[in-house]
């Protein structure tokens, strides 16, 4: 999340949005932006697990054992007409790459 907020203004040019989806609590999102990350622009959206309807819905929802409730680390590109026009999962502990995320951007162009 640092460098999406870091070169946010980069993805503003290519006239798109950066949002960040966590299957976390609002409580537990405010507690990680105090002691790891700081202050950032990029906005945090509580997608809050049982429920998970955006994750559910774009398939990266893990319910099954051993860690149900997990979302996978994932980066999705929405067009403006709604479609899907990127999306990749990423391991549980790798960020998304941004300059691949960009790169993309300018695809669609």
């Amino acid at each position: 999340m640092p460098e999406l907020d870091a070169r946010r203004k980069e993805f503003e040019a290519l006239n798109a949005q950066v949002l960040d989806i966590s299957v976390d609590s609002i409580p537990s999102h405010v507690a990680w932006r105090q002691k790891e990350v700081g202050p950032v622009q990029v906005p945090l959206c509580a997608d809050f697990y049982p429920h998970a309807e955006v994750t559910r819905k774009f398939g990266i929802l893990r319910e099954a054992p051993p860690v149900p409730g997990i979302s996978e680390r994932a980066a999705f590109i929405v067009d403006k007409n709604g479609k899907i026009a990127f999306a990749k999962v990423y391991g549980i502990s790798q960020l998304p790459d941004v300059e691949e995320l960009l790169t993309a951007l300018r695809g669609l162009g």
